[in-house]
């Protein structure tokens, strides 16, 4: 009998987010798309770097989120960086209302992904990270780096 293919979707990150963010309390929210957007999706091709969450009175949504248009689809194709509505629970979006409000902290996209064939979008409340907060960010990388050669080196 022949192994089972394991068929792994592809992730989207957001690589600013650790830089430029002190990342806390996330949430799993799931993304409202239209048909070519999850195949555009399933293929890999978005970018989350320079999105971001904004609190509406119709609830969360994901902003400047580019996910290329399908090569196959016809005229009807979405627009890449159109606004995506997030789907979240009552309590958690009162939480992140509360949270937002209280001053200083922003809501990121972390990354997208499929779990269970839906499309999901891990969110995080960040504060905002400064420049000698980065430069320390760097010295205990450089640090750790540091300390993992010597270790090899050792063995």
């Amino acid at each position: 009998m022949a192994a089972r293919k394991e068929h792994t979707l592809p992730e989207v990150n957001n690589p600013k987010a650790g830089r430029d963010y002190f990342i806390g309390q996330t949430y799993e929210a799931g993304l409202v798309l239209l048909g070519t957007e999850v195949k555009s999706l399933r293929l890999g091709r978005a970018n989350i770097a320079d999105s971001f969450v904004r609190l509406t009175p119709k609830g969360p949504v994901l902003f400047h989120a580019h996910i290329a248009e399908y090569d196959f689809g016809n005229h009807n194709n979405h627009d890449p960086y159109r606004t995506r509505r997030l789907l979240l629970n009552a309590t958690e979006v009162a939480r992140i209302t509360e949270e937002v409000r209280s001053g200083g902290s922003t809501i990121i996209p972390l990354k997208i992904y499929f779990k269970h064939g839906l499309a999901k979008c891990l969110i995080a409340i960040g504060k905002g990270k400064k420049q000698h907060d980065r430069r320390q960010d760097i010295k205990e990388r450089e640090a750790k780096r540091e300390i993992s050669r010597a270790m090899s080196r050792r063995k």
